[in-house]
């Protein structure tokens, strides 16, 4: 299984530490279990602590005299973002993980001034897929932070999930830039933004990649359907990362795949001083531990 590659390369990586924020939720726990299980990480867990010791106890109560585990008392999400942020900041965690907290609340501890993960960077969110009848991982991004991204933006986004990509094992991703249609239609500003992206990479303004666009979803993933329509391209049929125009395609390409396809994924947020684990709250513990295991990938030593 590609996902469960990750979990050994993140073992493989030595003992980082992950600070989750709002951790009193059973997938949460769940997932922090398997992880100690596997000795990928150690966990600082900010929340309402009564709640959390409750919620481990249900599950494996040994765990609370684990010296990797430490629990800190939060008297609410706000404060649990702004402390799980801090430890980060302060270096006292590697990885960000967001628990049973709303996004907006977390992000705005992340983006703080005094104390939060700014680089300058744009934020994007980058979901690592592994899908039945694939034999390689493609990268979505970017489906669940920058709704509408201009021209400057995805290149930042590229940047981010090429980064990403590297870390999972790809040294040279092919990156698809999606549009509904193959043709530059001035009246489409996707394929206006993914003509440049190509131009770009060509240039050496967009590097340590092979960008192309703009592609069709069909003809991005598959070869026989690239082959029909006539595209001949490095990226056409073999793509390693779909960049989609807007949060709305990337969002129900995402939830696409998960429900019909069955699809299994691991996502994080780049672009911060450390990696983010972003998921949803409704999404099960194994995908919260891919999303953990592919955030220990990302962490620069």
């Amino acid at each position: 299984m590609l996902l469960d590659s990750l979990l050994e390369k993140a073992n493989s990586r030595g003992l980082y530490t992950v600070a989750v924020a709002a951790a009193e939720t059973a997938e949460v726990i769940e997932a922090v279990i398997d992880a100690l299980n596997r000795d990928l990480a150690e966990f600082i867990l900010f929340g309402d602590r009564e709640k959390i010791i409750s919620l481990i106890k249900l599950q494996k109560q040994e765990l609370l005299n684990n010296n990797k585990l430490k629990i800190v008392h939060a008297d609410s999400v706000t404060s649990a973002a702004e402390t799980a942020v801090q430890a980060v900041s302060n270096r006292q965690a590697d990885v960000l993980m967001k628990g049973n907290i709303p996004t907006n609340i977390l992000l705005k501890a992340v983006l703080n001034k005094d104390y939060g993960l700014r680089t300058g960077n744009v934020l994007s969110h980058t979901a690592c897929f592994e899908i039945p009848e694939f034999d390689r991982f493609i990268l979505i991004t970017d489906a669940a932070m920058n709704i509408a991204p201009n021209l400057e933006q995805k290149v930042s986004i590229i940047n981010n999930a090429v980064t990403l990509a590297k870390s999972v094992g790809i040294p040279i991703p092919k990156v698809a830039v999606i549009a509904a249609v193959e043709a530059v239609n001035p009246n489409m500003q996707a394929t206006l933004d993914a003509a440049a992206l190509a131009m770009m990479n060509k240039r050496g303004q967009i590097v340590d990649c092979i960008v192309d666009g703009p592609l069709g979803l069909d003809n991005a993933i598959s070869e026989l359907a690239a082959k029909h329509k006539g595209i001949i391209s490095d990226v056409a049929g073999n793509a390693d990362i779909l960049l989609v125009p807007s949060i709305e395609v990337g969002n129900v390409l995402y939830k696409s795949l998960i429900y019909f396809a069955k699809a299994r994924v691991g996502a994080v947020l780049a672009g911060a001083s450390a990696p983010i684990v972003l998921t949803s709250r409704s999404d099960t513990a194994e995908s919260k531990l891919y999303s953990l295991a592919l955030a220990l990938c990302c962490v620069n030593k």
